[in-house]
């Protein structure tokens, strides 16, 4: 019964998190005015980075509805939360790898800034409330049936084609590439974090796949698994954006047990077999 709990509220945060854009905002009425009991556990879910949307609509879909979904658990009695937060709160000016003492007080968009209020208010909750919360920090997830509008998917579908695509800078940017089924298994594990015997806290902890790869690299890898030549725009940096990001996942390995195994040269081939599966080849 509680497993099959936890895997309903995991697969529904993923499809969240990966494929619909995760506007959670219909969740706190839903908790609020709920009766729930055993097990009492609760997996809070969020969008993937958006850099350039309205203030407003950030703080509403995000802010504002961890905070509710937080007063939902606490009326309703729930000490044991996941918060699905983002690598975006490193922001430009934590030193890699990240780890997750870092102050994380720079972010460099609203998405990066709501994600790190939503962890700051559950320290406050866990604080005041006794909760046990793990703060996942996943760091550019991807896999199959992963949003048209993400990069891995965008670029793919763009190269099948033959068509070029849009490379923002140099290439030289770099991103700590998340394969979904570790991100899986990293929520998982913080799930049973949660339910453990510790003492309430909020602890943050790194969802990474263990190593940077640059962004001309990517294109390249996505180019051989399709066997197609990629036709390159290049473009300036886009502003809201960083130049690195790297996860530390030193604690997710020792008290997680965490360790990523889809490296991003199997992770590439699976989410291009993926697709053309999906989507048939086009090349």
């Amino acid at each position: 019964m509680l497993r099959s709990f936890v895997f309903a509220l995991l697969f529904t945060a993923l499809a969240m998190l990966l494929f619909t854009g995760g506007n959670v905002a219909w969740l706190p009425r839903a908790l609020a005015g709920s009766h729930l009991h055993a097990p009492r556990l609760d997996l809070i879910a969020a969008a993937p980075l958006v850099v350039q949307i309205h203030l407003v609509t950030v703080l509403a879909a995000f802010a504002l509805a961890t905070v509710q979904i937080l007063e939902g658990a606490r009326r309703a009695g729930i000490k044991r939360i996941v918060l699905a937060s983002s690598s975006s709160v490193y922001g430009d000016t934590t030193k890699p790898p990240f780890g997750e003492q870092a102050t994380a007080i720079e972010p460099v968009s609203p998405y990066a800034a709501s994600k790190r209020a939503g962890e700051l208010m559950a320290e406050a909750f866990a604080h005041l409330y006794g909760a046990r919360i793990a703060n996942l920090r996943y760091f550019t997830v991807y896999g199959p049936r992963q949003r048209p509008d993400l990069a891995i998917h965008k670029f793919t579908a763009a190269i099948a084609r033959g068509e070029s695509i849009r490379m923002f800078g140099d290439g030289s940017t770099e991103r700590d590439y998340t394969y979904v089924s570790d991100v899986v298994d990293g929520t998982l594990a913080a799930l049973d974090w949660a339910g453990g015997a510790g003492k309430p806290e909020s602890r943050p902890f790194n969802i990474g796949g263990g190593g940077r790869v640059r962004l001309d690299r990517l294109i390249t890898l996505i180019g051989e698994a399709l066997s197609v030549t990629p036709k390159i725009e290049r473009a300036p940096m886009q502003p809201g954006d960083v130049v690195m990001t790297a996860a530390d996942l030193s604690r997710a390995e020792s008290e997680l047990g965490y360790r990523p195994r889809v490296g991003i040269e199997e992770g590439i081939r699976k989410f291009v077999t993926w697709y053309e599966g999906a989507y048939g080849r086009q090349s």
